[in-house]
């Protein structure tokens, strides 16, 4: 088989760069693969739903840009395919005056980023969720929303299958073959250009091609806990004042697209690339070097990788984890979240030589392939404008 533009993944990043490539290059053949034998198997489908606003980045960041963009995008790309959507709304509370000022850093930030955001009282925090509890003020995003991740990328599969482009599940990428040529399970193809979007595997096939050399993607699993029963405990996200310095966001509440509440996540190092559950999609070698970068960061401490690690395993316990979530707001029931969430793995990419974790999005590659090596969160909220970034900046 030969076409113009393969893409590996058909993930959120995948089936978006099939689309946006489709309106820049109407008569190119598109192929897309993907190991899986239906969508939504990795992170795509596994994510909380959120649509973040784009508060938490430095302005001069791909992320800032993307996610306030994203946000509007994918809050659009629903409204117009009659996909559900609930316009929740986010809090960011605070326990400490310390943590207050922390509020005003993200205001700074979301104001530099263009993102509609303010800072509220106590008394209008409690107007919007009346069951939050912060540290006399609190930051209100009114177009963070909540999303079907599922419904999204079943719609974008309808609509770059009805465009043209030919979508091959339960084709994995086996290998290249030189000179553009590449093995699936059932064909070989050549492309004019490869397009990697593979996502937990998006380094490996990087390095297959010369690409990527100083990266490693280190996983994270990432669970929720479920709250049982009516009514819901609150209306809105609500969210801790984040260390600004790592990646993740702490332990929140989500108001899904449902109106389901759940608690998390937890940011566990996992210890193979899917590392769900159990032994399931156990890779021995994955094991080997997960464990040895773990030791190097546990025995560095970088970025504070030794308390994080034992935090996070810590929240493995419900007591835990509900005992975090209860600090935001002005009662709960513990008992009541009981339901573990289908876990998700959050491919975050290490620099090998600094030892530190990737915050923003990397795209390495050449007039032959081009690798999105970091597809870091809040990749879901970016994936329409950043795929057409990409497109405009590397394959135009």
């Amino acid at each position: 088989m030969t076409c113009d533009f393969l893409i590996i993944g058909a993930g959120i990043i995948g089936l978006s760069m099939a689309h946006n490539l489709r309106q820049r290059y109407p008569e190119a053949s598109i192929v897309v693969i993907d190991k899986e034998p239906e969508l939504g198997r990795h992170a795509s489908g596994r994510n909380s739903g959120v649509l973040h606003a784009g508060f938490y980045y430095t302005a001069e960041s791909l992320k800032a840009r993307f996610t306030r963009e994203g946000n509007a995008a994918m809050r659009a790309f629903c409204h117009k395919h009659g996909l559900a959507i609930n316009e929740c709304g986010k809090l960011v509370v605070a326990r400490n005056e310390s943590e207050r000022q922390t509020l005003h850093e993200l205001l700074r930030r979301g104001e530099a980023n263009g993102v509609d955001v303010r800072i509220v009282s106590e008394e209008e925090a409690r107007e919007i969720e009346p069951n939050c509890r912060t540290y006399r003020e609190a930051l209100h995003s009114p177009t963070t929303a909540t999303v079907d991740p599922k419904a999204v990328l079943r719609k974008l599969r309808e609509i770059v299958t009805d465009e043209g482009t030919r979508l091959m599940l339960g084709n994995p990428w086996m290998g290249n073959l030189g000179n553009n040529h590449i093995l699936t399970r059932t064909h070989s193809i050549t492309a004019g250009r490869i397009i990697n979007c593979a996502g937990l595997y998006a380094d490996r096939i990087a390095q297959a091609y010369g690409f990527g050399e100083r990266y490693t993607i280190l996983p994270f699993k990432g669970i929720y806990l479920k709250y049982s029963g009516s009514p819901a405990p609150l209306r809105t996200n609500i969210y801790p004042v984040p260390k600004l310095e790592n990646p993740f966001l702490g332990v929140h509440y989500t108001v899904t697209v449902d109106g389901t509440v759940k608690i998390g996540p937890t940011a566990i190092p996992a210890f193979w690339r899917e590392n769900y559950q159990g032994l399931s999609r156990f890779r021995p070698d994955e094991l080997s070097e997960i464990l040895w970068y773990d030791a190097k960061l546990f025995l560095s401490d970088s970025f504070g990788f030794r308390r994080l690690a034992l935090e996070e395993f810590r929240k493995y316990s419900k007591k835990h984890l509900a005992a975090l979530a209860a600090e935001m707001v002005q009662q709960i029931e513990p008992e009541r979240f009981d339901t573990w969430s289908t876990p998700g793995i959050r491919a975050q990419l290490l620099d090998k030589e600094s030892l530190e974790l990737v915050h923003d999005f990397i795209v390495e590659g050449d007039e032959k392939s081009l690798h999105i090596l970091n597809a870091v969160s809040p990749a879901f909220t970016c994936a329409l404008p950043f795929t057409e970034w990409v497109i405009g900046e590397h394959l135009s």
